[in-house]
């Protein structure tokens, strides 16, 4: 086991070995979809596709919870709020088709002021209090988007926008299939390939916030915001600059959202999104990007899975004993738990996560056995 460790120890401080694992998963991201479509079918390519996309989301979810500390359940807002624009000034339903390049940055700054201005009534907020706030946000702008089509039509109401013009960069449009190279390359693999870029560029900005003076301000505020602010962090601001950078995250993630899909609608944004994206964070390690991305990945893969029950059930027993989409959420929820039981920090948590639960384990176990001692 020593061995083991001091080799694997070896493995981490040699820059070969690191440049060529990147390079080895480089190449693993690049012929994914190919082999997905090989082996599973081009609907998985589509899932993997809107797993980049949750991976956007969550690592944007991560800056207000992970980071700072702020427990938001109205996230799926600020994709709303991007999803909704870019429908709108991307489609017939005002006669604007404004191009992708100038949309992108508009979904981003829309939702960052949509940030700012939930973040800013909140600033004294904690805790069960914060997440009620927040929570009625969220539901609040998808009353709005429901409702928003008397007098005057904006959202179309509970119909939704559609025929929303797909992504399109410069001449090059990804909803139509390409050759590159002699290789065939179909729409999908296009989206697959933009959503990978930009989540890559998602994580680099992650990884730069938090190795940051920034990045150590909202940690510094979520391990107690009182010292943080004795020792000289201005709190407000700090704070409403992580709602404004998660908020547009989930804008971009909504624009792109909207150019995939083709059509949007209140029924995409409910509570339910908000509560997948927290777990997602939640699960995979919050404050730890490739715990997020892990979680992520798992939270949008798993359901898809697990509605092969019902083939499942047919040929083990010859007729489907139990409706599948209900014994889908029952195993997904009962997979939750259990994750939750037996890694309450996560499935892939920081060293910092991972020493406090540690530490806290220890306390807890100590005043166990005090009260054991006591009884006795």
């Amino acid at each position: 086991m020593l061995e083991t460790a001091q080799r694997w120890a070896r493995f981490k401080r040699d820059p070969r070995a690191a440049w060529a694992a990147y390079v080895a998963l480089a190449v693993l991201l690049i012929a994914l979809p190919f082999v997905t479509d090989w082996m599973l079918g081009r609907t998985w390519v589509r899932i993997v596709a809107f797993a980049l996309l949750y991976i956007m989301l969550a690592l944007g979810l991560n800056i207000v919870v992970g980071y700072a500390g702020l427990l938001d359940l109205g996230y799926v807002a600020f994709f709303a709020v991007g999803a909704y624009l870019y429908a709108l000034l991307a489609s017939p339903h005002f006669g604007l088709h404004l191009p992708f390049w100038l949309l992108m940055p508009l979904c981003a700054a829309i939702a960052c002021i949509f940030g700012v201005l939930l973040g800013a009534p909140t600033l004294r907020l904690r805790g069960d209090y914060l997440a009620i706030v927040t929570l009625g946000f969220g539901e609040i702008i998808r009353i709005f988007l429901n409702n928003l089509n008397a007098p005057v039509n904006i959202t179309n109401g509970p119909q939704g926008v559609n025929l929303i013009d797909p992504i399109r960069l410069g001449d090059f449009s990804l909803a139509q299939p390409h050759s590159i190279a002699g290789i065939a390359v179909p729409s999908v693999y296009n989206y697959y390939y933009l959503f990978l870029a930009l989540a890559l560029a998602v994580i680099f900005v992650s990884i730069r916030l938090e190795n940051s003076r920034i990045g150590r301000a909202w940690v510094a505020i979520r391990e107690d915001e009182v010292a943080a602010a004795a020792m000289g962090i201005n709190t407000r601001n700090v704070k409403l600059l992580a709602f404004a950078m998660g908020a547009s995250f989930g804008g971009i993630s909504g624009g792109l959202f909207s150019g995939f899909q083709g059509f949007v609608s209140p029924e995409s944004f409910t509570v339910i999104e908000s509560i997948m994206i927290l777990c997602m964070v939640v699960l995979g390690g919050m404050g730890h990007i490739p715990g997020v991305a892990l979680g992520s990945v798992l939270l949008v893969v798993l359901p898809e899975a697990l509605r092969y029950l019902g083939p499942l059930q047919q040929a083990l027993f010859g007729r489907v004993l139990a409706d599948p989409a209900d014994l889908r959420l029952l195993v997904f929820g009962l997979a939750l738990v259990l994750v939750m039981q037996l890694r309450p920090s996560g499935l892939w948590p920081s060293k910092i996560r991972r020493r406090e639960f540690s530490a806290q384990g220890e306390e807890a176990r100590h005043e166990r056995e005090s009260v054991y001692d006591a009884a006795r």
